[in-house]
């Protein structure tokens, strides 16, 4: 199954459409054949059935398999027409060729279509052989196209986490900048400007804010350049002042309350790329709106969320301090990611949004308790078109192990380009031991 979901993976590059790892999923669960008595002493045990895979392509691709000897050929499950008199060709399975389509309309390659003919009956040629492929499904068990709903895990949307930098992908863009930025005072002596000194760069923009149109904003995940950031729409020029903010933010001391440590982007991906001064070629994700945006000023998150629960909670403010910086750094470091997944842009946006968090970790350290493990899951619940998931912050007892581990819930849909917290924390206690 493994081997067959990832070839189905690799027919959807070469037919330019994502991979969908959940829509094969449910188009090989739907299709399945069932196991009956005859087959096996325990039909129990078959689980969903046997594989169809003419069927499962069919759904995917509006394809199906035709044997041809020693292989298979891909053959468009809409009916071939004859121009003459409209009507259905018929192709023998053994012939190793296909006709090709003579109608101007070709149907778009990612549609997903059921055989038919104008009577409603399946084509002779697209009748797959008995002696190389399963017995057809019967009518309650096989599925149409509908039945295959797109996944939201790669909904193109992005929320990730990272640093603000700048490139001006080539000599000729840096030297307009070395010309035009001002010459600066190094211990009493006038030199030439540095367009890669960032705090020069940060006073150059300031005065002139039309020139970061000019620059390739990027954002780096530890040093590894991860997206090149394009502002567009109505508030693109906010955008950019918002950049230039965030710029300044991660110049500033560690110990300022205007230290921008990291920030996060919630941004559309693109199918472009572009090439930087060293030759790195990254992709293009775009940037619609301030909303969403936010620079990490560590010190100034961790005050607002202690002072969002000391009230509420018994707690040492140091404890708590040192335990939120630690979430915030784990889910940076050690859950790293490029916030292209439904589950990471929920993990990523949990971070952001700490305030839910430093509830959990205040009621946790009040009843002795450390973080163990951050789990994200599914939402089994969740509202009409909406994309939820559950991020689990599980802690357990270092001084007892035989205590039951608490656990700690909260529920983000990420079905927008900037997600959203849904509901209140819930915990419970696990004895997993």
């Amino acid at each position: 199954m493994s081997a067959i979901s990832a070839l189905l993976m690799s027919l959807q590059l070469q037919q330019g459409q994502p991979i969908d790892a959940a829509a094969i999923r449910a188009a090989l669960l739907n299709t399945a054949i069932p196991c009956t008595a005859e087959e096996t002493d325990e039909p129990e045990c078959c689980l969903q059935g046997k594989i169809n895979l003419p069927e499962a392509m069919n759904l995917l691709f509006g394809q199906v398999a035709v044997a041809t000897g020693e292989k298979a050929v891909m053959v468009s499950a809409e009916p071939i027409l004859n121009p003459a008199n409209h009507v259905p060709v018929t192709t023998a399975a053994s012939n190793t060729s296909v006709p090709p389509r003579l109608d101007t309309q070709p149907s778009p390659k990612s549609r997903i279509i059921t055989p038919h003919t104008s009577q409603g009956i399946p084509p002779a040629s697209l009748a797959p052989s008995a002696a190389s492929v399963p017995p057809a499904p019967s009518a309650s068990t096989s599925s149409a196209g509908s039945t295959v709903t797109p996944s939201t895990a790669h909904s193109g949307h992005v929320y990730a986490l990272g640093t603000l930098g700048y490139d001006f992908g080539d000599e000729t863009r840096r030297d307009s900048f070395k010309q035009r930025m001002a010459p600066v005072e190094i211990a009493g002596t006038i030199v030439r400007p540095d367009p890669y000194d960032a705090h020069q760069m940060v006073e150059h923009l300031d005065r002139n804010s039309d020139e970061s149109r000019s620059l390739i904003w990027l954002l780096s995940l530890d040093q590894n350049t991860i997206y090149a950031l394009e502002p567009k729409g109505p508030f693109a020029a906010d955008i950019y002042e918002m950049f230039l903010l965030m710029l300044s933010g991660q110049l500033q001391s560690e110990t300022s309350t205007e230290f921008v440590e990291r920030i996060s982007v919630p941004a559309r991906r693109t199918h472009r790329t572009v090439e930087l001064f060293s030759g790195e070629i990254v992709p293009v994700v775009t940037v619609h709106n301030v909303r969403g945006m936010y620079g990490w000023r560590v010190n100034a998150l961790v005050d607002a969320a202690l002072a969002a629960v000391l009230d509420e909670q018994s707690v040492e403010e140091a404890e708590l301090r040192q335990a939120l910086t630690a979430f915030l750094n784990r889910v940076y470091h050690d859950l790293q990611n490029v916030g292209q997944m439904s589950r990471d842009r929920a993990l990523n946006f949990a971070t952001t949004n700490i305030f839910q968090a430093a509830s959990t970790f205040a009621a946790a350290i009040a009843d002795g308790c450390q973080l163990d493990a951050i789990d994200v899951e599914k939402s089994p619940f969740c509202r009409i078109n909406s994309d939820c998931w559950d991020i689990k912050l599980k802690f357990f007892d270092p001084e007892n192990n035989h205590r039951a581990d608490k656990i700690f819930r909260f529920t983000i849909d990420v079905a927008d380009l900037v997600p959203v917290t849904l509901g209140e924390v819930k915990s419970w206690s696990v004895l997993d031991k």
